[in-house]
């Protein structure tokens, strides 16, 4: 194994370091998912220093926070606990003690299942700890204080159509409207704030699961501690409504506002504030469509679970594992590109680029006591190479250049320290 020499300077601008390259348009894009423009292809910046050897990665530097993330943690932490003294004094009074100790519990079944989906869904390239927790606390808290304050307003603003009465209107039309905006706002602070960690559909799938599972979880205690509150028959009335939402729908919220993180992760990936802003109005319409029908199902509820709720739920699958492939098979893409370029070893790429050879790595680098540090070093390849993508999209070019020279730096200061 070699050392690399001393890192060299980078200018963003230099265009001897970032020429065109002519790649046929299959190999610069690899899938739908990460379309390039022609014009918009630069070539990897070329590795002078001396070649690289596939290495076990050393312990990882200490991650950089921009302002934006900072102050999204710090402000939506802030928010959060102001939103404990209308939401929990609420909850309270709706199910009693008894009822919120038994509804907290059981909520934490459904939940457990939508954050192993967000587990599962988010290995690939893991989202930094912090806005997970906060995406987690805005569906909880944020969320629901927002639907609280905004219902009353579209309750004046908006009127039930003749003949609808008003809680079929408050069902299945106030409800989708202001608890979709009220879910999806935190998606979009997400995007505009820390969208240097939002970098495509499958980030948008994760957060949107996240905050979903988040109000699920909120709107569960509530559910199954009215269950108990307000019954004659608490056992079986407990058991028939945590079966309907415990069991049979655990994933109906993450499916709603789950539509409307694609939809802005599409949008991350050709960036700029107005686009962010108009993938936003787009991605509630599906959201809002999906819980209305899920809130009007009536009498024949099993009925239509069964022709219609189990296809939707099946369908968001095959969507999610098609992201997720066309997400591996972009890393791969990109990470070759800076082969070429010097920065990685075929071999590492080859492990880099499948879940098997990533799997491997870990299994091998534990061997000798550097599991974490592989697995820092895959999550930091895995960023660099959705870092070029944000390059190639044409937009923000100098700002992602200068990510791509801290990437670099971070994944050279790590085989040089191994090497030590």
């Amino acid at each position: 194994m070699t050392s690399n020499a001393p890192w060299p300077q980078h200018d963003p601008a230099a265009g001897h370091r970032y020429g065109h390259r002519p790649l046929l348009p299959q190999q610069a894009n690899p899938t739908w998912l990460g379309h390039v423009q022609p014009d918009h292809y630069l070539a990897a910046p070329a590795n002078s220093a001396r070649a690289v050897s596939t290495v076990i990665p050393p312990a990882a530097t200490a991650g950089r926070s921009s302002a934006g993330v900072i102050g999204l943690v710090a402000g939506g932490g802030f928010l959060a606990f102001a939103s404990l003294f209308l939401v929990l004094p609420y909850l309270l009074g709706s199910t009693g003690v008894t009822g919120f100790v038994v509804g907290f519990i059981a909520s934490l079944v459904p939940l457990g299942a939508v954050l192993l989906a967000v587990y599962v869904i988010d290995r690939w390239e893991p989202e930094p700890k912090r806005l997970l927790l906060f995406a987690f606390l805005w569906g909880a808290a944020v969320s629901i204080s927002v639907t609280m304050l905004i219902q009353p307003f579209f309750s004046l603003a908006a009127q039930p159509p003749v003949g609808m009465d008003y809680q079929t209107f408050a069902v299945t039309v106030q409800a989708p409207v202001v608890e979709e905006f009220a879910k999806s706002l935190g998606l979009l602070l997400l995007l505009v704030l820390a969208r240097k960690h939002f970098d495509g559909p499958v980030d948008g799938v994760v957060f949107a699961f996240t905050i979903a599972g988040g109000f699920a979880f909120t709107e569960n205690i509530l559910y199954f501690g009215r269950a108990i509150a307000e019954s004659s028959t608490p056992g079986a009335d407990f058991a028939v409504v945590f079966f309907l939402r415990g069991v049979m729908s655990p994933f109906a919220h993450a499916i709603f506002t789950g539509t409307t993180g694609p939809i802005l992760g599409f949008a991350a990936r050709r960036w700029h504030r107005g686009m962010s802003v108009v993938a936003f109005a787009v991605g509630l319409v599906p959201a809002m469509l999906l819980h209305s029908t899920w809130n009007s199902m009536g009498r024949d509820f099993l009925v239509q679970y069964i022709v219609v709720q189990v296809p939707i739920f099946v369908l968001a699958v095959v969507v999610i594992v098609l992201l997720r492939v066309a997400e591996n098979r972009l890393t791969r893409q990109r990470l070759q590109e800076y082969s070429a370029a010097g920065w990685f070893t075929p071999p590492e790429v080859e492990m880099l680029a499948t879940a098997s050879g990533r799997r491997s790595a870990v299994r091998w680098a534990k061997q000798f006591g550097r599991g974490p540090q592989m697995k820092a070093f895959l999550v930091a390849a895995t960023r660099l190479a959705f870092i070029r993508q944000r390059i190639l999209s044409g937009r923000d070019v100098p700002v992602h250049q200068l990510d791509e020279h801290h990437q670099l730096a971070e994944i050279v200061a790590r085989r040089d320290a191994m090497l030590r």
